[in-house]
């Protein structure tokens, strides 16, 4: 049983719904990344999303896209991102750990040779959000044969075709993307998600989760009681953002800067 499958089932063995925060790696370096990810697990995360930059993060709101900006101006690459995950293995056998991006970086690296780094690494899944299923023709086995969960995005205009196009291909847990637009958006309307996870679970028996949209206790406490996990994304950045550019960051003090994760938890398990 993979990390990320343990983990839902021992999540709903005990009735509870998967925290799920986003990081983007190299922001503001690659050491604190490494602090916050643990710090993560402290506050009650139970599965991280490694966000690995990409020049051009068309999916992703203002928000992010510095957060990118300022990862690559630290030369982060996607070797450097396996590395984190790889040091954090050194101590969390545990959380899994999916890494969130684009393919470009993934196509130069080559699909082998990036699918054995991951697993070197203990990276158990990957999300491309421009790569569609329908075009992972040459990707997908290599990921399959290596053990690495597929996460695919489900957008609230996804007909129920593509719906189950995607939900065919999807292993680990499928994303649902709460809003018509880029991340960092708002307006979430926690009827609609409803609605349409519903429709969503006519196609699969996979965990769902919500990302896009939420930003704070309450909003994840919402989704928490309509989906199997919650995604917190870019109301986590902001607050990573006013890290300085330092290497020498507590524990106790990544924990407090990512406190809202720590609010979420309880306001979920309430």
């Amino acid at each position: 049983m993979s990390r990320i499958t343990n983990c839902f089932t021992e999540l709903k063995r005990h009735g509870k719904k998967a925290l799920i925060p986003y990081l983007t790696a190299g922001d503001p370096n690659v050491a604190t990344t490494l602090g916050l990810m643990h710090a993560l697990v402290a506050n009650g995360a139970d599965l991280i999303e490694l966000g690995f930059p990409f020049s051009d993060p068309s999916a992703d709101g203002p928000v992010i896209q510095r957060a990118i900006e300022r990862s690559l101006a630290k030369k982060t690459t996607l070797r450097s991102v396996l590395e984190i995950v790889r040091l954090f293995r050194t101590t969390n056998q545990q959380t899994p750990v999916v890494l969130m991006g684009y393919l470009n970086p993934v196509e130069c690296m080559g699909y082998q040779n990036f699918a054995d780094a991951a697993v070197a690494a203990g990276v158990d899944g990957v999300l491309l959000v421009d790569m569609p299923p329908e075009e992972g023709h040459d990707l997908q086995p290599i990921m399959r044969n290596a053990g690495l969960e597929t996460i695919y995005l489900v957008a609230p205009t996804s007909s129920l075709s593509r719906i189950d196009a995607i939900c065919k291909q999807s292993s680990g847990y499928v994303y649902y993307v709460s809003l018509k637009g880029v991340t960092g958006a708002s307006h979430l309307d926690v009827e609609s998600v409803a609605t349409n996870l519903a429709r969503l679970r006519q196609h699969t028996a996979l965990p769902l989760g919500v990302g896009f949209g939420i930003r704070d206790a309450d909003s994840a406490a919402q989704i928490a009681k309509i989906a199997d996990a919650v995604v917190v994304g870019s109301a986590l950045i902001n607050r990573i953002a006013e890290l300085d550019d330092r290497d020498d960051y507590t524990l106790a003090q990544l924990e407090r800067q990512t406190s809202l994760i720590a609010d979420m938890r309880k306001a979920m398990d309430q």
